[in-house]
């Protein structure tokens, strides 16, 4: 039985790991959860025994490269799997260093989250095959400091695009946020289509996150 514990700031999200890791039940034993870094930290105090941490990047008060980075100096038996939303190359970087064993996304399925969770206990480091990709490529050509997105400027949005944006991190739809700014559904799926070309986001979820990230919204 291997033992499981998750580090995720998004109630949704967190449940629905949750459930996928519910599917094994002879196989996973969910330990606890947490909503950041922090907290992460002082229930891991309480209880050690974990084996395996999905850990997400982007949390408030304490984020998941610096609780990894901890974890990794304090337990270094407890194995870690990223698993966020975030692709880009910096954040794969940053989580290798600070002691990552494994990087997924969290919409893979639950089979794939299974034989990862399996893969890493024996060894292995498991990676999504998008991950992966990135993370030879980053082998091949190592990022520079001066290259890393920490250092970049924020994203400059507009008034109303994060009007919208807050909008739409509180689970609203088009229709809605259409109301609630009195404006034109059309006008809405434009702002967003506009807020994903400048933050390089994909998805709503995404977009949230490095929003979040750059302090754009809270």
């Amino acid at each position: 039985m291997i033992r499981i514990a998750v580090a995720e700031d998004n109630a949704f999200l967190a449940k629905s790991i949750q459930e996928k890791l519910a599917l094994f039940p002879g196989e996973l034993k969910f330990k606890f959860h947490a909503f950041n870094g922090k907290l992460f930290l002082e229930k891991l105090a309480e209880d050690t025994t974990v084996d395996v941490i999905l850990m997400d990047i982007q949390m408030p008060e304490m984020d998941g490269i610096e609780t990894t980075r901890i974890i990794s100096e304090r337990y270094p038996h407890i194995k870690i799997i990223m698993l966020t939303v975030l692709d880009d190359e910096e954040s794969i970087f940053q989580a290798i260093l600070a002691g990552a064993n494994g990087y997924l996304l969290k919409d893979e399925n639950p089979r794939i989250l299974l034989q990862s969770i399996l893969s890493i206990v024996e060894g292995g480091a498991p990676m999504s095959s998008g991950i992966a990709l990135k993370a030879l490529r980053l082998l091949r050509n190592p990022l520079k400091p001066e290259e890393l997105k920490s250092d970049l400027e924020k994203p400059e949005l507009s008034p109303r695009e994060i009007d919208v944006l807050n909008q739409l991190s509180k689970g609203m739809d088009y229709k809605q946020i259409a109301e609630n700014l009195i404006i034109s559904p059309s006008t809405v799926r434009k702002h967003i289509e506009n807020i994903y070309s400048k933050l390089q986001a994909h998805n709503k979820i995404e977009a949230v996150k490095i929003a979040q990230k750059h302090r754009i919204i809270d």
